[in-house]
């Protein structure tokens, strides 16, 4: 995920606790899922369908925490000197 931020990330979760709640909240998310899909834990297609899309919203919040520590809150190059 984002491997254009990888030292980003890396340094934001031992320096932000509210990313690194995010984080792993979006990896827990993400191992939950597969299990369900592999049918390792039953769920139904609905259930996949709901925790895939807070799985979005985490990721979401974690680009956008990546994007204004980058020091560009609105285009994301940096360009607009935000």
């Amino acid at each position: 995920m984002f491997p254009e931020y990888r030292e980003k990330i890396t340094r934001l979760k031992t320096e932000d606790p509210h990313f690194a709640k995010l984080f792993h909240s979006h990896n827990d998310l993400d191992q939950e899922i597969k299990n369900m899909e592999a049918g390792i834990t039953p769920a139904s297609h609905d259930t996949i369908e709901a925790l895939k899309k807070q799985k979005l919203q985490l990721k979401d919040e974690l680009y956008e925490i990546l994007r204004k520590k980058d020091g560009c809150c609105q285009c994301g190059s940096g360009a607009c000197g935000g």
